[in-house]
């Protein structure tokens, strides 16, 4: 079983989630185990305030160590071996070999910042690493946290029917040099509006449907990383 720990401000926003797809057929299954967490619940009543202007000043609120310590606190308690993740546009950039990493851990807690970001101290406290889902700027963690685990979900044992299919995938260390994309993929009907399914998928020769396969993986990659370099520019 894979235990994860969610903390954030709007717990109702996992609830669809996690009781849906595959998500959803492996908490069913015993395979995950969620526990959602308000973060509000560590902060002080009347208010249950979790926000405050940031010290030297500029826009926005950031939020405030206590509640968010208090909620990881709580968690690792439950977990003691969970690795503690922060969602944050400044984290390292996640991919398909963190979400391996991430999968073969028994436990994680995932934190779900909002505002302009979270105290400092929080990260330097009880925070593992910060994980960035990609170069732009999202309201809150929820939404990269989702991303993040449906990526290390697939990778768990019994999770997917076929684990073959999370072998020879893109980013897939199995596909080789480098990590390449995965190559076009086609199904029924072998004709559509014109466009038909290329001849050596129909053929039945195995060997040269994979040789057609590396080709256009090394195609496909080549093309996308010459996008990357063309937004980086």
């Amino acid at each position: 079983m894979w235990n994860i720990e969610l903390l954030t401000i709007f717990p109702d926003i996992f609830s669809s989630f996690l009781a849906t797809s595959l998500v959803g057929k492996a908490v069913e299954r015993g395979l995950l185990k969620a526990t959602v967490t308000n973060i509000r619940d560590f902060s002080s009543p009347p208010h249950n305030k979790v926000d405050d202007y940031p010290y030297g000043g500029g826009a926005g609120l950031v939020m405030m160590p206590a509640p968010l310590v208090g909620a990881v606190e709580a968690a690792k308690s439950r977990l003691p071996s969970a690795r503690v993740v922060l969602l944050s546009a400044s984290g390292a950039r996640f991919t398909q070999q963190k979400a391996a990493e991430l999968a073969a851990l028994d436990s994680v807690v995932f934190v779900c910042g909002r505002y302009e970001g979270v105290d400092q101290r929080v990260v330097d406290l009880v925070v593992d690493e910060e994980l960035s889902v990609g170069e732009f700027v999202v309201m809150g963690g929820e939404v990269p946290a989702m991303l993040v685990i449906e990526a290390c979900l697939r990778l768990r044992p019994d999770v997917i029917h076929n684990s073959d299919s999370t072998l020879l995938e893109s980013f897939s260390p199995a596909l080789g040099e480098g990590n390449l994309l995965e190559a076009p993929q086609f199904t029924r009907p072998e004709e559509f509006r014109g466009l038909r399914v290329p001849d050596v998928l129909l053929s039945g020769n195995h060997k040269h449907v994979q040789e057609w396969r590396t080709a256009q993986s090394k195609r496909r990659t080549e093309a996308w990383k010459r996008l990357q370099d063309g937004a980086k520019a």
